[in-house]
Parts: structure tokens; sequence; C-alpha cells
């Protein structure tokens, strides 16, 4: 051991203010020839295990600690009084220790949390075993007294926690520049030589080198909000807070080389050590009849098997399940198998709808056998092995979809089986990612809003981007940072930050099960009263934790809706086909019409389906798979392998048995995996591997693995292990350009156990649109009832699809969407209506609904809008809640207008509630009005209307805009559709798809890309009518306007800076119909904006300094050519400048109508690169650019 060991560190798990990266820290540590160090993060252990790794990775020895918050008084206190709080410096001396840190850290948050976890002196004592303690900083507890003057309440203190520690309580002294510790060092030497405890010297090091402590003053700004330039920002007053090599640290404590030895003799005591690649399953009770979890399993399955596949089934299929079930059980994930079967079992017994299965797991015959899965993997060629893998020692995992509205009552029931503390949520971090660092450290540096945006920017929209990566990609960043110190300064610092965790929060779907209370293997964090684990995903998973992926799946919601209304609409129980081959149900796809089918939405996907013309399920799950960066080459040779089945090509004639049903093309993972066992002779499970190396590249790996796939392997004894192609009848040359074909693909390889099962979630969703659109669409209306972006868009499809839909009305509304019918006729000859819900409505709550229909249950509808003021009266539907339903046009059926409505509602209610309270109170009575004739004619009498002129349409469209959040009975823009698609060359919808994008909850793995991206700074026009302008001052006195614009299909925010507001200022009126030229803010923390840069009122034209294509789009609409079937373009030998020049051409002239396919031809390969409205003027556009010669139509 070295002479000295740092044992109070604070890592980047500090949030925002640990600026040492865990991988750097033992890297430094045996830089200087340490042989040990410590993590004590403040009041959290995020980062325990990746620092035990990265130790054992460098040969350090790790110390796992913290540094936690002690409450003053009790951890239950929580005034003002007990904001104040003192830290205190906990080490684990052993596996004990790790468990009782864990658990007071874990009690920090449970029990203790009051603006810090803090503990208290009763759990410390209690939990005080296998721990070393450190008085701490000069936050401590001792320190503060001693400081305060308080020597003997500094002395009680000291003794106090000497008693509960005994030789494992030591007094730390800093020597870090700070003036106050100066002062303290000398009364804790004092306080430690009266007492006979021992010294302890530490650095409390915030960050790796002295010159790191400027970057780590940007981290606290940026944790505070502050700028450096602010006088009162948190700081710290030193440079010294760094890893400090054992020579310094043994200079600054010269006098106390005590406290230095110390520091060697603790680290001597140290060892904790943690398993890893086990597993630890909770306990799964088994019925008593069954004497082992084994034969539980065993007879789940069969049982399965014969449901699955009838009391007969063949030889192939017993085979595959004898044999999964059996590595099942060798691996040791029979209970696994038992307790994800038990939660499914549940969900469905309770009617929770649950999804066909997610991920490899569908892979497994098992699985669809036991019901935890709904997708024949025999059928569709999908692998175990790809789940579970013999000769891959890692946990398999079920990732499960339930509907979103109940997927918390199945997480309740695993609570209750399992025991409350048993069961939690996952932590997950949010990082600071390129371009927000970049954005973040430039504010606290004061740099302009306007170059950081621009440096921003700079930075490439991709997957993991990194501000290097960026340098070298972007040419013009790259020659920035080289020339403008300014510049060079800000990245260099924003690079020293980039990538440290920003902020914890709770993941959206992860949960964790564990055999003993999840608190003994891991501490616990709260947010927001939800307890997680304070370790992530894969780091539970390195533990040998279960952990599952309970997902919430709108879509699921929506088609057990559907099915609901049909049954209750109709009568009929809907069945989908088995088979999943209906003719009808694919015609969906084949036209176009995919609007509300699950993962086939958006515009690109759409026209890919359109030229695909799908017509089996293996389409769909091609297409889910190839829709994707990489894959998407792949599109043009698998539409045309579709339509011409008999000219497919093969590397090799061995490939046609696995690449046939993808036409040639290799799309999954899988096929990879059987190229390999097939022409090689690999197992699957060795094959797998190999296609894992290919997916992340490790060269290595794969320099091994091509000589084994080409030439075989032989053991030491002359025995085959791996035949190889050669042996195999494959020549060696085509062996190679198989494995390299297999290389290149392997990196955007889809699962297709993945894709499958999102192809039958998708097949339902069509099914119930092709056969019942009504509740179909009423379904999805339903379910984004608290998300309005989405609602125009639907009841724009409900009405191109011929689905008519009806305003809410007071006689006929439910709290939501539902569909209506001509009860003259068959319900089931009828396509149906869809009517608006009274949940819809602003101010109008659930209270005032179950009024409303409560009583029209029991008494009928109502007669009038007196009758209605008479019977519904009461706190819930006051005045408020009455106007809005005015407003929303629930009353239209009665005689009285709107406007004559608002004009006298007030006045009605208060009649009819004083009348109602007179009958109450039996002041009036039947007989007192001398019979029911007076009665009546009195009620004439009463009742005295306002009468006023009805409202205009505008008006009328307006309040049900206010009150329902969009048009239903018309829309402002109805009239001019055709002209704002003229005029116009984007729309919300395409913004939306761009956030959807961004937002996407799929890894990258799985994550669907549209093939034509729109770019930030991109060039666009927009029209729309004005909702809202909201105006600001910027800190430098600049006016500025966000103004909300909405178009058919949502709304759009529009940014709005001095020199354009005050140009255009007189235009920014709400309900004013605009348009607006301006460009594209993308942005990866915020939805996708418009900077504008021209405002015309509808109609005017745009200055003429536009882009050279505008006019041309306005001129050319009469002049369409006969439409081709593609356009392509070779861009072979094309410069770069021309490529950009028709990137932009192809964007501008993206049509919603009339759209031509558009391919670009490198070379022999052609690649789909969107869709054009094509017309005689805009071929010659493309000429021009490209060349007559490398212009064509219908070329393949």
């Amino acid at each position: 051991m070295s002479k000295f060991v740092h044992l109070h560190i604070h890592s980047e798990f500090s949030l925002l203010d640990g600026a040492n990266r865990i991988k750097d820290l033992p890297v430094r540590a045996k830089e200087l020839g340490m042989k040990a160090m410590a993590i004590t993060d403040h009041g959290v252990m995020y980062g325990a295990i990746d620092f035990y790794k990265a130790c054992k990775k460098e040969g350090i020895k790790p110390i796992i600690g913290c540094e936690v918050y002690v409450a003053p008084r009790s951890r239950f206190d929580k005034e003002p009084i007990d904001k104040q709080y003192y830290h205190l410096i906990l080490l684990a001396k052993n596996n004990q220790g790790y468990k009782n840190l864990s658990k007071l850290v874990s009690i920090g948050f449970t029990e203790g949390y009051y603006y810090k976890p803090r503990i208290d002196l009763e759990v410390l004592e209690k939990y005080h075993e296998g721990l070393i303690c450190l008085s701490a900083c000069l936050a401590g507890a001792v320190n503060q007294a001693l400081l305060n003057g308080q020597t003997e309440k500094a002395e009680e203190i000291a003794l106090w926690h000497k008693r509960v520690f005994g030789e494992d309580y030591y007094i730390e002294i800093q020597n870090n520049g700070i003036r106050e510790q100066v002062l303290a060092n000398q009364k804790l030497v004092q306080l430690a030589r009266k007492l006979d405890i021992p010294l302890v010297a530490t650095n409390d090091a915030h960050y790796l080198k002295r010159e790191d402590a400027y970057s780590h003053e940007i981290l606290l700004c940026i944790q505070t909000g502050k700028r450096m330039s602010d006088e009162d920002r948190m700081k710290f007053d030193t440079d010294e807070l760094y890893v400090k090599s054992p020579e310094e640290m043994s200079e600054y404590f010269s006098a106390f080389p005590d406290a230095i030895e110390n520091t060697v003799k603790i680290a001597d005591k140290c060892n904790v050590e943690f398993e890893f690649g086990h597993t630890i399953l909770p306990n799964y009770d088994v019925p008593p009849e069954y004497p082992t979890h084994y034969d539980f399993l065993k007879k789940l399955c069969d049982d399965g098997i014969k449901e699955r596949y009838g009391e007969n089934p063949s030889e192939e299929i017993l085979k595959r399940a004898e044999y999964e079930i059996g590595v099942i059980k060798k691996m040791g994930y029979v209970d696994y198998y038992l307790i994800v079967w038990d939660f499914i079992h549940y969900a469905k017994s309770q009617g929770i709808p649950v999804g066909p299965g997610r991920g490899s797991g569908a892979g497994s015959i098992l699985a669809y056998a036991i019901g935890i899965t709904d997708i024949d993997p025999m059928k569709y060629g999908l692998l175990f092995e790809r789940f579970l893998n013999p000769e891959r020692v890692s946990m398999p995992d079920f990732d499960v979809d339930f509907c979103y509205e109940h997927r918390q009552d199945v997480i309740d029931y695993v609570s209750r089986k399992y025991g409350h503390d048993h069961v939690s949520q996952i932590i997950t971090f949010g990082t600071m990612a390129a371009k927000m660092v970049i954005r973040d450290v430039a504010r606290v540096l004061d740099y302009p809003y306007s170059e950081a945006d621009k440096l921003a920017k700079m930075i490439p929209n991709e997957i993991h981007i990194t501000i290097p990566k960026a340098l070298e990609q972007n040419r013009e960043l790259k020659e920035l940072y080289d020339t403008d110190p300014e510049v060079h300064k800000l990245l260099e610092i924003a690079m020293s930050l980039e990538g440290m965790p920003r902020q914890a929060s709770t993941h959206a779907c992860g949960v964790v099960i564990t055999k003993d209370p999840v608190d003994t293997y891991v501490p616990l964090y709260v947010r927001d009263g939800q307890i997680s684990t304070q370790y992530i995903m894969t780091t539970l998973e390195e533990l040998g934790l279960l952990k599952m992926d309970f997902l919430g799946l709108r879509t699921l919601t929506v088609i057990q809706d559907t099915i609901n209304l049909v049954k209750q609409n109709r009568g009929i129980d809907v069945e989908f086909d088995k088979d999943m081959s209906d003719p009808k149900v694919y015609k969906l796809w084949q036209e176009g019409n995919t609007s509300g089918i699950f993962q086939f939405e958006s515009q690109g996907m759409t026209n890919f389906m359109k030229e695909l013309k799908p017509d089996c399920l293996e389409d769909l799950i091609a297409g889910v798979s190839l829709y994707r960066p990489g894959p998407m080459d792949q599109i043009p040779r698998y539409i045309r392998g579709k339509q011409n089945p008999g000219h497919n090509e093969y590397t090799h004639p061995s490939l046609e048995p696995i690449l046939n049903v993808t036409y040639g093309c290799m799309v999954y993972q899988e096929q990879v995996m059987q190229i390999v066992r097939d022409l090689a002779g690999y197992s699957l499970g060795r094959a797998d591997l190999v296609r894992r190396a290919m997916g992340k590249k490790k060269l290595d790996v794969m320099a091994k693995e091509r000589e084994v796939f080409i030439n075989g392997q032989v053991d030491e004894n002359g025995n085959i292990i791996v035949p190889g192609c050669v042996r195999n009848g494959i020549d060696a040359e085509s062996a190679n350009k198989i494995f390299d074909e297999m290389s290149e693909f392997a990196k955007y390889a889809f699962n297709k156990s993945h894709a499958a099962c999102y192809a039958v979630v998708a097949y339902r969703t069509a099914y119930l649109k092709a056969y019942y659109p009504a509740e179909f669409m009423a379904s999805m209306l339903n379910s984004f009832l608290g998300n309005l972006d989405k609602v125009p868009e639907y009841i724009d499809e409900c009405k191109r699809i011929g689905i008519k839909i009806l305003k809410p009305d007071i006689n006929s509304s439910s709290s939501k969407f539902t569909v209506e019918f001509d009860e003259s006729q068959n319900k089931n000859n009828q396509i149906g209506r869809i009517r608006f819900g009274l949940g819809s409505i602003k101010n109008v709550g659930l209270q005032p609904i179950d009024n409303i229909i409560k009583d029209r249950n029991e008494h009928g509808k109502f007669e009038g809008f007196t009758d209605f003021c008479e019977r519904v009266e009461g706190e819930a539907v006051n005045k408020k809640c009455v106007e809005s339903l005015i407003k929303a046009g629930t009353f239209d059926e009665f005689p009285e207008t709107r406007a004559t409505l608002l004009a006298s509602f007030e006045a009605i209610m208060d009649l009819a509630q004083s009348y109602n309270k007179k009958g109450m109170n039996g002041q009036v009575s039947m007989f007192d009005l001398g019979g029911e004739q007076e009665e009546n004619n009195l009620k004439e009498i009463k009742y005295q209307f306002s009468e006023q002129e009805e409202m205009t349409e505008n008006e009328k469209l307006s309040m049900e805009k206010e009150m329902l959040g969009i048009y239903i009975s018309g829309h402002p823009l109805e009239k001019i559709k055709e002209q704002i698609k003229q005029l116009t060359n984007i729309s919300s919808k395409e913004l939306k798809e761009i956030d959807e994008q961004n937002s996407s909850e799929e890894n990258e793995e799985n994550k669907v890309q549209e093939i034509l991206k729109y770019e930030d700074g991109q060039e666009v026009r927009i029209a729309g009518i004005i909702t809202s302008v909201k105006k600001k001052y910027t800190k430098n006195n600049k006016i500025m306007a966000f103004v909300t614009i909405e178009d058919l299909n949502g709304s759009v925010e529009i940014i709005i800076f001095e020199p354009t507001f005050l140009k255009y200022q007189d235009k920014l009126l709400e309900e004013n119909i605009i348009m607006i030229k301006g460009r594209l803010s993308i942005r990866e923390d915020d939805n996708t904006k418009i900077v504008a840069q021209e405002i015309r009122n509808f109609g005017e034209k745009f200055s003429e300094n536009s882009n050279k294509y505008e006019n041309k789009k306005q001129d050319v609409q009469n002049t369409e050519i006969q439409k081709p079937k593609h356009l392509v373009i070779d861009i072979t030998n094309m410069e770069e400048t021309e490529k950009a020049k028709l990137r932009g051409a192809i964007r501008f002239f993206n049509g919603e109508r009339n759209n031509i396919p558009v391919a670009v031809k490198t070379g022999d390969e052609i690649k789909p690169c969107g869709a054009i409205h094509l017309t005689e003027e805009i071929l010659k556009e493309f000429e021009e650019i490209a060349g007559k010669q490398n212009v064509g139509i219908d070329l393949y």
C-alpha cells in the first residue's frame, strides 16, 4: 500500500457538484502511485458499482463510502430549523458495512428527506456495524461546533461517535486553502489529542487536477442557475480541492504524519467485494401438488403446447419445446419464467390488455405456449438463442407491454405478492449532452445567446454524438474551435463536463423484484413519493437482480377500448384472424390509409407501404425493420424482390433458404445467426456471439471468427468443433464475401422477434380500423384526450374516411368520444358517427358530468335549457360550467341561440335555483299554484330569455376552439386548404413527426426514423390562424414574441425576434390568418419551432429575394406531367454542393398530393430519398441541377 490514500472524493454523481469522472479516478490514482481510493458522494451511492469496477480494472482497491447528511435533531423533524444538516463520512469495511451503508442512505431518502436525504444518530447507531466514520469537512458537526466556539459540544459529539464506532472513528483534517479550515484544524487536532481519537487527512476532492477548478466553478453555476459574473454565486475560494499526490499530501500534513499513515490503515480495513454474473431470483411459490418448480413449469408448457398446436403437435414443435425447457432448467431460469407467467396470467385474468410480446423473448416457444407471448416463433422463424443462449452468460429479458391505464395495477399486484419492500422502480440519469452543455456553459460565461445557439446547432443530430465527434464531422465548427479563442475556451470547458449526469429521475418502465428487501442489495432513492433503486438498470442486472420492464402501451388500450365499443354498440365479439392474412386489412397499407396504425403512421413509412403493397405479416415485419437508417438502403431491392419474386439474387445458393423470406435482403439479426449456423456449422449459441461481435464492431473477435467461418475450427486432437464453409462445400471467396456482407449489415440489423411483435400489434389496429373504423377512431381520440396535439389529425382522418364528427350535445354526449348510429337502421350496416364527449370541454369537471349523465339516465332527456337548469342545479354544475357548455354548443338542439343563452343563463339559473329552494322548503306547492295548468303557465312567465341575434359561424368556431381546444364543426382554414398546400412546404404534422423521432422511447436499436429528415436551420413556409401571442423582453431589453398558430393538423410555436417583430407586429393579432417564412429550430430538449423571418397576411406575396424554387412552385400547379412510377437521379459523379442543392429541391417540392417517389443512384446502388409533387417545370429544375442525362423516370 502507498503512503497515502484519498478517503474523501466526490465523483460526477455528486450531481452538478463533483467533477471527477468515475473512469478517470482510478487511472489518476494509478498514475500517482496510490493503491486504493474511496468514493464519498453527497448523500447518495449512485456511482458505487461503476467506481468498484473501474478500480478493479486498474488494479486499485475500491473503498465504498458516502458523505451522508445528518439531521440536527430527529430525521423525522422537518421544520425550518431542520434545514441545517451536518456532513459525515462513512466507509464500508466489509460487505456487512456495505449493507448497512446502503440501509442508511436509503433511510435518508425514505424517512429523513428534507431538502437533503438525512439520517440521524438513532439509525446511525443502529446500523453502524462494519462502518468506519470520519468527522467530515467544515460542514461536519464537530467542525461547526468548534467554529462556533462550542468546544464542549464538539467534545460531546466526538465522544458519542467514539462510543459507537470505537477505534473506527477518526477526526478528519484538511489543508485546502480555505481560511475557516485553517482555524478549524488547530482546534480539531487539540480535540483529537485530548480525547485520544486518531486523526485522518483528506482533501475533499471535487475535481481531478488543479487546472480543473475553473470547470468546477462552471459546474456549480449550472447547478445554481448563476453566471460567473454574478458576485453572489456559490463558489469555493480555493483551487486546492483536487486529487493530490501522496507527496503533496505528505508535505501539507508534515506536522501530522499519523494523519497520513491512518489513511493507509483505514484502506487496509476496507474489503468490500461484489459478485457479478450470478442470479438472485425472488421466491416463487408453486402449488403444493408439484414436487418442484420445474414440474409446475413443465405442466404449464405441456398444456400450453396442446392449446396452441392441438392435441397432436408435430415432432419439430415437441423437440423445440423440450430443448428450450432443458436450457431454461440448466441455466437456472425456471423461476424466472414462472414469475413472468404469473403476473401476465394475473393481468389477463383481470381483463388488463397485454401485448403479444416485445424484444427477443418472442423467440421462445415455451413463452408462447404458456401465454407470455402471443406470436408463433415456429411460423415466423424466430430464434430462442437470440433470447436465451447457453453460450452467453447473461440474464434473459422479457419486456412486457400492458394497457397504459392499468400498468400500475400489475406492478401493485407484484408488490403485494412479493412484498412492497421487495419491489422497486429503477433510477435513470439525464446527462449533459453535447448541445445542452454548450448552451449551459455559454449561459454561465455570458456568451451571446445567438452565438451559443449557432454553435449548438453545428452539432449533428445523431444518437450519442459528442463534441469531439462533431469537431471531426463539421469543418465549420472545427475552424471556429481552432481560430476563435472564445469558442475554443467554451468548447474546451463544455467537453470537460460533457456526458456527466445532470439529474436523477425514475425510469419509465423498469421494475426490480428481489428475494430479500431491496435495500439489502442496493440503496434506495425517492422522487415525488416514488421509491427507486439508486443503481441503474444495467448495474442491477450485473448484480444478478431480476429487472423487468413493465411498459404502458397506449395502443393496447385503444385496441381494448375498440373491442369494448364494438361489443357495446353492435353486440359483436371481435376475433382477430389467426393467420393475419385478411386482404381487407392489408388494403389500408396498400392505399396509404395508415393514420392510427401502430408504427406505420409517418409519411415516409406510409409512402414505403404504398410502394411495397404488403399482403402478409412478413411484409409488415420487414417494413418495421427496414425503415431505419442503414437498412433503408435495402428498401428498393426488397420492393423489387416483392414485385418480381423469381429474380432475387444471392451471393451463394446456400443463402436462398434463409433470405428468400426477405427477397434476398439481409434484414434481421436472426438471419445473420442462421447464415453462420447453416453455412459454417456453428451452434446457434455461438452464432449469436458472432452476431453481437459484428454489431458492436469488435474487430479482434471478428478477425478470429472470420477464419473459423471460412475454414472451421478443430481442437488439439483434430476433432472438428466448427466445420466452416469450405468443409461444407462453399468456396472461400464466396464465404469471405458473405462474411463481409454480414459484418457490414450486422450493425444495422433488427431483432426479428421484436419487429414481429410490433407487426402483430399493427395488424390488430389495422384490422379494427378496416372493420370498425368509427369505434377505432373514437378510441384513438379518447386515448389522446390529455394531449390535444394529435386530436385534430385524427378528426381530419375521420372526415377523410367518411366518419362524421358531431359536436358535444347535452342529451347525447357521454364523458368521452362515443359512436352513434341511425336507430332506424341496422347498426351493422352503418359506419357510425363519432360524438364529442363532455369531458373534453374546458371548465367541465368529472363531478358535473356525472351529475348530468345520472340525471339524464334517471329522468330522461332534457326538454330544454330551463329544464336542464331546474334538474341539475347545484354547486358542481355552476355558472362557469354552464357557460362553457353553452359556448361548446351542447345546447344547440334547443330553440334558443348560443348568443341568447349566453345573455340569459345567469338569470335563468338564479331563478331556477330560487324556485328549487322554495320547493325544498315547502314554500311552493301544486295546490298553491292552482294545479298543473297554472304551474306550466307560471313556468312560461318566470323564465325570460334576452333574445340576441345569432353569432357568425366564425364566432361559433372561435368559442368551440376556446372550450374544446380544437375546431369541430368547421375550421377557419377549411375553405383555403388547397391554397395553403400550394403556398407552404411544411405543416404542424411534419413538425410533430420530427419531435416524435427525437423523443422516441425506443432505444437506438429499435428506433424507427424518417428517410427524409428535416434539418435544423432549413427554410420553411407555413400558414395558420393565430391562437396566442406572448411578448417578452430579453435581459438586453429587446422585445420578442412567441406566437402560436394552428393549421389543419395542429399547432406550432413561432419565435419572433425584435427586428422581425417590429416590422410585422400589426399582423400579430389573434384569429388573424398569416403565412410565415422562417427557419426550423430543431432541439433535442424541446419541441421543434420556427424562427420567423417574414410574416404576411394570407394571400400576400413574400419578398422577391426568396428561394428560387418558391415562385416556380406556385406557377406549376397546372402543368403536372403524366404520373411516372419513380423519379431516379444519378448522383454518382455529383459534387457535394450540387447534392446539397438537390436535397433542398427534394425537400421543397415535397407535397401532400400526387407525390412521386424519388430515389438517388450511386453506382449500382439505388436509395429512396423522399417523394415530390412532380410537374414538367419541376422535372426541368432537377435536370438543371443534376444534368438531363442523370434524371430519368420509370427506371426501377
